[in-house]
């Protein structure tokens, strides 16, 4: 018998950025959990793509084209998770810009790319909170997982405004985990190492895969991470079983960084 902390059945949860990579897997497993999954997508087809096949397993899952960095978009978000399921019990903030962005140093970042990653990045996860903040706060319970990186533990080289967006989500964590917990709102985060999902293995160079095989051998796990490997993390954060976990951010990487 499985505990019933655990339980994830019937739950509705928003993946933003559901649609591909690391957040297809969190979209898809959430479902076979139980759960009723809101995948808010920019590439809608992608995002609809995902809630077919869901929907197609005798799940329950929509998809809604979606820019977080639009406050429109994300409202339209959170209306469409209430009209649907009737609530918002958990919310994945996964989309950002990352694997598109080119590796370079930092005096090469263009102002216009800067701007743009942290208006994704952080601009938007704000609004999506903002968003389903009343919805959670009325129901009197919420989980909030927000996705950083390993990278802020280590100051890995190159995209610095990448990193620089990552920690800030840690920061954002902290501090909105002080204002809602009042309401019964959790707020955490983890931070991932680099993982082997097919947007990420799409965009890097055959040579950076290869030193990757070689850092993997510093660590305390020996292989590549995959983004199965971040399911079970997320999963917890959005269940009743970390009713009493806030404010934290899980690092999970094989044992690389160690904080």
């Amino acid at each position: 018998m499985t505990d019933e902390r655990f339980d994830l059945n019937n739950r509705t949860i928003i993946v933003t950025g559901g649609g591909s990579g690391i957040g297809k897997t969190y979209s898809t497993v959430l479902a076979s959990a139980g759960a009723n999954v809101v995948i808010a997508d920019i590439a809608g087809n992608e995002g609809q793509a995902v809630a077919d096949d869901i929907s197609s397993n005798v799940r329950r899952a929509v998809a809604i084209t979606t820019d977080i960095s639009s406050e429109d978009d994300t409202a339209a978000m959170a209306e469409m998770a209430m009209s649907t399921f009737g609530r918002i019990d958990g919310l994945i903030n996964n989309a950002s810009l990352m694997s598109t962005l080119e590796r370079k140093p930092w005096h090469e970042i263009d102002i216009t790319e800067w701007d743009r990653v942290m208006e994704v990045n952080l601009k938007g996860m704000f609004l999506c909170c903002r968003a389903v903040y009343r919805h959670m706060k009325e129901q009197g319970k919420g989980k909030i997982v927000n996705i950083s990186s390993g990278r802020v533990w280590k100051g890995t080289a190159e995209r610095l405004h990448y990193t620089a967006s990552k920690a800030g989500v840690i920061g954002f964590t902290r501090t909105l985990a002080r204002e809602v917990g009042d309401d019964n709102i959790c707020v955490n985060a983890i931070s991932p190492g680099f993982t082997e999902s097919e947007t990420q293995m799409a965009t890097s160079t055959p040579e950076y895969l290869e030193s990757r095989k070689v850092a993997y051998q510093k660590r305390s796990l020996k292989r590549a991470q995959l983004p199965d490997d971040l399911v079970g993390a997320v999963m917890f954060l959005c269940s009743d079983a970390s009713d009493f976990i806030t404010g934290q951010t899980i690092n999970i990487d094989g044992g690389d960084a160690m904080h």
